[in-house]
């Protein structure tokens, strides 16, 4: 019996059952006219939506497996780098050992992107593509959750309700990942923590570290067992956010009301926005592969923290934001120009989600 069945990755041999399952899926098929063809009239909406089962049928009759659905996303990232980046840059990547998993605890800034730089990154370089953790507040669309697990997505059943069932949840989650690591020899990717670090200040939670020794607690010391995840800080850094105005929207009525409420699928729309938006130069860098004997989350915690801090990439947009918030000129037009887009109740606010990368750095290093 398959004890991680409803949280892990799809199979092989379940890929062309799931795409024919997509292709039939309208709710899937709506989702990409709106994408692509949005500013068509709704007459053509029939039309358009025979011919998008067309083309999407001809080409997942070249889909056998997950490394075809992957080799066709990586047709999709090469367009969206020639479109949205200016540059991309891996360091750290040849540190990486081809033999053995690794767990990869990155920052979390954008959705979609993140876990799909680093993954473009290994594929290029010859490594084995992530295991995605994927919270399930992402996944309220049944074609989303079939999308992601066809790219190698597993779940982090966030919804759990009660203690015993969060419990249970966290601990299935746990023997997933170490059995994916220590087994499976795979490469994981997660979020240092819940959500995307909006405000720009990267820190990892201990509840994420804790949750890792759930399965290993009657078996090792916690020490042990960290060091059996090969665990790998990464750290992503852009240039420009291309959801940044509505982080900052977010903030601003949070600081102002104390509450937010997220549209229905607004996790959605930032996936989009995420693809398609201007990010400038990006870069991706690993760090070192963590082999020292940490006997609690909380020391693990920080040297994590201390390597995406340390290895985080500061733009010209980081410099600029925390000059303008010290009341000085800049000499950066794209940034300017930048900020001359911004709403003015939300300058500050994005002015700081720019400037804490730079601020959170100077600290480490005094």
């Amino acid at each position: 019996m398959d004890q991680f069945q409803d949280i892990r990755p799809y199979n092989d041999d379940e890929v062309a059952k799931v795409l024919a399952n997509l292709v039939n899926t309208q709710d899937f098929i709506d989702t990409i006219i709106g994408f692509r063809f949005k500013h068509w009239p709704a007459m053509f909406k029939g039309p358009l939506s025979f011919f998008v089962k067309l083309a999407l049928k001809k080409q997942m009759a070249k889909i056998h497996n997950v490394h075809d659905f992957q080799s066709i996303v990586k047709g999709y990232m090469d367009r969206m780098i020639k479109t949205t980046t200016t540059e991309v840059e891996y360091r750290g990547i040849e540190k990486l050992d081809k033999s053995v998993g690794h767990l990869f605890v990155s920052n979390h800034r954008d959705i979609a992107m993140d876990p799909a730089f680093v993954n473009y990154g290994l594929y290029l370089n010859g490594l084995s593509t992530v295991r995605i953790a994927i919270g399930d507040n992402l996944l309220r669309r049944p074609f989303v959750s079939d999308l992601m697990r066809l790219n190698k997505s597993f779940i982090v059943k966030r919804s759990a309700n009660g203690v015993r069932e969060m419990m249970a949840a966290f601990t299935q989650l746990s023997g997933y990942i170490n059995h994916s690591v220590e087994s499976d020899l795979c490469n994981l990717w997660i979020a240092q923590k819940e959500g995307r670090a909006k405000d720009g200040l990267d820190k990892t939670d201990p509840a994420i570290i804790k949750m890792f020794y759930m399965s290993k607690k009657k078996k090792m010391s916690f020490a042990e067992a960290m060091k059996s995840l090969n665990i790998v800080p990464v750290s992503i850094s852009y240039e420009y956010d291309p959801c940044g105005l509505d982080k900052a929207g977010e903030l601003h009525e949070k600081a102002e009301t104390g509450n937010y409420e997220k549209s229905e699928f607004e996790d959605i729309d930032s996936i989009k926005n995420g693809i398609v938006g201007k990010k400038g130069k990006v870069v991706i860098t690993f760090g070192d592969q963590i082999t020292e004997d940490f006997e609690t989350p909380d020391d693990l915690v920080a040297e994590i923290d201390r390597q995406i801090i340390a290895n985080y990439e500061i733009h010209s947009s980081n410099k600029s934001a925390l000059a303008m918030l010290n009341g000085e000129s800049i000499d950066d037009q794209e940034f300017a120009d930048y900020m001359a887009n911004c709403p003015p109740e939300l300058k500050q606010t994005l002015l700081q989600m720019y400037a804490n990368p730079l601020i959170q750095k100077n600290q480490l290093v005094d």
